[in-house]
């Protein structure tokens, strides 16, 4: 079964260093958000943040394109996880904002 990419932008009014500090304060949090727990590995390549979350033995690889006033954002969801792709777009569009508040 092929993966499925979700892609988004989230508008912000922080500046590209001001997102970019936010978005570091609180990646750490997201493995809160894995129902069952899971595990979060992220790191910056200039202003991409490129992180994993490993949650039920499936990895979902994910990219944040920091720009002064959006947020790019592609979750690529493997195998059967992309028959979710609808309700994880639903979460990315209303937890995304928060992670920029």
């Amino acid at each position: 079964m092929m993966s499925q990419t979700i892609t988004l932008d989230i508008p912000h009014q922080l500046g590209r260093a001001g997102a970019r500090a936010r978005i570091e304060s609180k990646i750490g949090r997201l493995a809160d958000k894995i129902p069952g727990g899971g595990t979060v590995e992220h790191r910056w390549e200039g202003d991409s943040l490129h992180f994993t979350v490993t949650a039920m033995g499936q990895q979902v690889a994910s990219r944040l394109d920091v720009a002064e006033s959006i947020v790019h954002a592609e979750v690529a969801l493997p195998g059967m996880l992309g028959l979710f792709a609808g309700k994880v777009r639903e979460m990315l569009e209303k937890e995304g904002p928060r992670l920029l508040g």
